[in-house]
């Protein structure tokens, strides 16, 4: 190594490569405190609102933490007169081409972060979302767990939740159980109705207010349909669903209802 090379830098040049050392120091130190900072009021700032998963928060603070940061060390690299620009196209390239590697599964990690922030469903709601009908065992940032009445756990993409409608059934205290019952065109349709009307009322976990709904839907070539409709809580609609398919059979057997059967045409010759 030539010392002369080296006592003439130092001698024409050190005094300002130290200062920009110790800039670059200061920088570095000033710059990671106020990274902590804004991370910390970032943090605390969406904690306050209640509305976003403490997972989530944290994705996002690490997230915003490594932005800030490489923000930072390109800044240092400016005081010492290294070109940024090529460095800013590098990470831009980058970035595209793990986004166009990554598609998929970015798509779903940004509705994840839609899902955790909106919270159209949460943990323990009964759903029907991207398909698929069941309850939510686990909102994750990548995808929904969902556990389907047949008992079966189903994994789905946020992506294809989030773009496609999403039913919750946990948001309103009850919701309708649509039932029918046919009867023959012998029979008293109006008193058939009045016979259901205390028997579907009473049926266990059948709300009061609103009253069942039983009225004509429809009339067909074997005689009147109705609609018999109760609300329940989505907790018991199946319990409700099948009970009341019981009743209504129960009760038009105790009236000696006949079984509507559909007209034969005889043909004359």
């Amino acid at each position: 190594m030539n010392m002369e090379v080296i006592w003439t830098f130092l001698s024409t040049q050190g005094a300002e490569f130290g200062l920009k050392i110790v800039g670059a120091i200061a920088a570095w130190v000033i710059g990671r405190w106020l990274i902590g900072m804004a991370v910390a009021l970032l943090g605390k700032g969406m904690e306050r609102g209640k509305k976003i998963d403490a997972t989530l928060i944290n994705y996002l603070k690490s997230i915003f933490t490594v932005v800030l940061t490489l923000i930072l060390v390109l800044a240092i690299l400016d005081i010492f007169g290294v070109q940024t620009t090529s460095f800013a196209a590098l990470f831009a390239g980058a970035g595209l081409a793990i986004g166009a590697a990554w598609s998929g599964m970015l798509g779903n990690f940004a509705a994840g972060i839609f899902l955790q922030v909106l919270r159209p469903y949460k943990v323990g709601d009964f759903i029907n979302a991207g398909g698929t009908l069941g309850t939510v065992k686990e909102l994750g940032l990548f995808a929904t767990t969902v556990l389907t009445p047949d008992n079966a756990l189903t994994v789905v993409g946020n992506s294809k939740v989030f773009s496609d409608n999403i039913q919750n059934f946990s948001v309103e205290p009850y919701r309708r159980v649509d039932c029918v019952a046919k009867v023959a065109h012998s029979v008293n349709v109006l008193e058939a109705i009045e016979r259901l009307r205390p028997v579907i009322a009473a049926i266990p976990n059948v709300k009061i207010n609103p009253a069942p709904d039983i009225e004509i839907l429809q009339f067909t070539p074997e005689g009147p349909l109705l609609c018999v409709r109760p609300y329940a809580h989505t907790d018991h609609y199946w319990q409700v669903y099948f009970d009341t398919h019981k009743t209504i059979v129960s009760t038009f057997g105790a009236a000696g209802y006949p079984v509507p059967e559909t007209p034969v045409a005889h043909r004359t010759v």
